[in-house]
C-alpha cells in the first residue's frame, strides 16, 4: 500500500465522511462497501449513507445538542452535512432530508472524488496498514470476527439491550425521592432516585405496559425473543425487554428490576409495593437512566406508559430505550480520544461502532477519525478536540465511560463539562453551552491553521 493511502471499512455515514475527509486532505482513499453484493437485511440499496431508519439528521437549533453538533461540523466542513441541506426537506427546526436524493448525492460526490476509490466488495478481516473501520452495527460475521480477535471476546457486543435516559431535571421529587438500596450510597440522601408505587398504581402499569405497541424486529433481530444464538454472544436473558419480563407474571417485575426491598419512602417510613429505579449517567448529574428498563416500546408509547409511574408524567427523554442488534466495540477500553485504537496508532474506528448513536454523531465521528487519519500519515499530531465542544465531549465519553455498564450515547447537554458559573433556565443554559463550544472549537482550529 501507498504510504499516503488509506483503506476504509464500510461506505454508511461515518465512513463516507471519512472517506472525504481525508482524499480532501491529499490521502488516497480505498472506500470499501459490501452492499449490494451482500446485503445487509435493513438497506435496500448499494448507495453510500443510506439512512435505514428516520431520514431526520435531528434539531438545526444551535441551543440543542444535534444542533450545536451540526455547527461544529459545519465549521470543519462536513460533506454529508452540506449534501443533506441540500436534499433537505421541510421539518420545522430539524434537518430531514429526501432519502434517495441524500445517499445518492453524497455517493455521485464520492465517486467522483479523483482520490476515492470505492470498491464494492466485503472486507473479512482487519487490514494492515493505515485503516478506519465504521462498519456499523450490521459488521458482517467474519470481519466482526476479526475485530473480536484484536478486542477480545469480552469487549465487542452484539446485542444492545438500552434502558431510557431522562433529564434530572424533568423528574417531579415531590413524587420521587433519594435513597440507597438499605443506606448504602455514597451520595447524601442516596444515590438514586426512586418513583414508588402503590399496589394500585404498579397493576395499572402492568396492564398498559404488556398490552403496549413495540418495534416490530427485523428477521436479524427475532432471535431475541426466541433465545437463537447470534454471533460471539447472545446476551438473552440479560437484556429481556421490561414488556416481556411484565409479560411472565402480575409480579415479575416487583421482584426483578422493580424491587423495593431496602428502599424506605421517607413519607411513610414503608417501602413501597414496588419502585423505579433511577441511576446517575453522566459527571455532571443531568442525566438519569431507568434502572433494568430495556424495552422495545415504540418511543410514543415509552412516554405514555412510562408516564404513569408517579415522578416520571413530566419527563423529558434525552435517549429512548430501544432493543436492536448493534455491533459496537467497548471504547472505554479500546480506543483513544483521536479515536486510535490502544494498540495501534494506524487504525481508527468511527460511527456506531465505536458506540456513538445518532445520524449526526455517526457523520461527525467520521468527519473526525478521517482528519486525523489524514494527519497521521502526514506525520502530524492527530486531534483531540475541546471537551467543551459537543463533538470532544461525544469522544470524550465514549472513550472514558464507566467501563462496567458502558452503553451507547448520543449528542446531548449532559455530557459538557459544566459551566464555571450559574446559569438559570434550561435552554439559557444550552445557550451558553453552545456558545463557548463554538468559540473553542473557533480557537481550536485557529491554531491549527496558525500551526501550518
Amino acid at each position: 500500500m501507498d504510504k499516503r493511502e488509506i483503506q476504509i471499512i464500510g461506505a454508511g455515514l461515518s465512513g463516507s465522511e471519512a472517506a472525504w475527509q481525508a482524499a480532501e486532505r491529499g490521502i488516497h482513499v480505498r472506500l470499501f462497501e459490501m452492499r449490494p453484493k451482500c446485503p445487509t437485511g435493513a438497506h435496500v440499496t448499494g448507495d453510500c449513507a443510506e439512512l435505514v431508519c428516520s431520514n431526520s439528521l435531528g434539531s438545526n437549533l444551535r441551543d440543542r445538542a444535534s444542533g450545536l453538533l451540526k455547527e461544529e461540523m459545519r465549521l470543519m466542513h462536513s460533506l454529508l452535512l452540506r449534501c443533506a441541506e441540500e436534499t433537505a426537506v421541510p421539518a420545522g427546526g430539524c434537518l430531514a432530508v429526501d432519502r434517495e436524493g441524500f445517499a445518492r448525492k453524497v455517493t455521485e460526490t464520492l465517486e467522483a472524488h479523483p482520490r476515492v476509490e470505492l470498491v464494492r466488495e466485503e472486507v473479512t478481516c482487519i487490514p494492515e496498514g493505515p485503516c478506519i473501520i465504521a462498519s456499523g452495527p450490521l459488521t458482517g460475521d467474519r470481519l466482526s470476527q476479526s475485530i473480536s480477535e484484536l478486542t477480545g471476546d469480552e469487549h465487542l457486543y452484539f446485542y444492545d439491550a438500552i434502558s431510557p435516559i431522562v433529564s434530572v431535571d424533568s423528574i417531579d421529587m415531590t413524587q420521587a425521592y433519594r435513597a440507597s438500596r438499605w443506606d448504602r450510597g455514597e451520595r447524601e440522601g442516596g444515590d438514586y432516585i426512586n418513583c414508588p408505587m402503590n399496589r394500585e398504581e404498579y397493576e395499572a402499569f402492568v396492564g398498559a405496559l404488556v398490552s403496549a405497541e413495540r418495534i416490530a424486529l427485523e428477521s436479524f433481530e427475532r432471535d431475541i425473543d426466541t433465545g437463537v444464538k447470534a454471533g460471539l454472544h447472545s446476551f438473552f436473558e440479560g437484556c429481556i425487554p421490561v414488556e416481556i419480563l411484565a409479560s411472565r407474571g402480575r409480579d415479575s417485575l416487583a421482584y426483578g428490576p422493580m424491587r423495593p426491598v431496602g428502599l424506605d419512602d421517607p413519607r411513610t417510613g414503608r417501602w413501597p409495593h414496588a419502585v423505579l429505579q433511577l441511576r446517575q449517567d453522566d459527571l455532571a448529574d443531568s442525566c438519569y437512566n431507568m434502572v433494568g428498563f430495556q424495552t422495545n416500546l415504540k418511543f410514543p408509547e415509552q412516554k405514555r406508559v412510562f408516564g404513569m409511574i408517579p415522578g416520571m408524567q413530566e419527563a423529558e427523554y434525552l435517549r429512548y430505550g430501544q432493543m436492536h442488534r448493534n455491533t459496537f466495540i467497548h471504547a472505554p477500553s479500546q480506543l483513544r480520544k483521536t479515536l486510535q485504537h490502544h494498540q495501534r496508532d494506524d487504525l481508527f474506528f468511527a460511527g456506531q461502532i465505536t458506540g456513538v448513536e445518532g445520524y449526526a454523531g455517526n457523520i461527525a465521528t467520521g468527519l473526525l477519525a478521517g482528519i486525523n487519519a489524514a494527519r497521521f500519515l502526514q506525520g502530524q499530531a492527530p486531534w483531540s478536540l475541546p471537551e467543551t465542544t459537543m463533538l470532544g465531549s461525544l469522544c470524550h465519553y465514549v472513550t472514558h465511560a464507566r467501563p462496567d455498564d458502558f452503553q451507547p450515547m448520543k449528542a446531548n447537554f449532559g455530557i459538557v463539562p459544566p459551566l464555571v458559573y450559574a446559569v438559570k433556565g434550561k435552554r439559557e443554559r444550552a445557550r451558553h453551552y453552545a456558545d463557548r463550544a463554538i468559540r473553542d472549537l473557533q480557537d481550536h482550529l485557529a491554531k491549527e491553521v496558525a500551526a501550518i
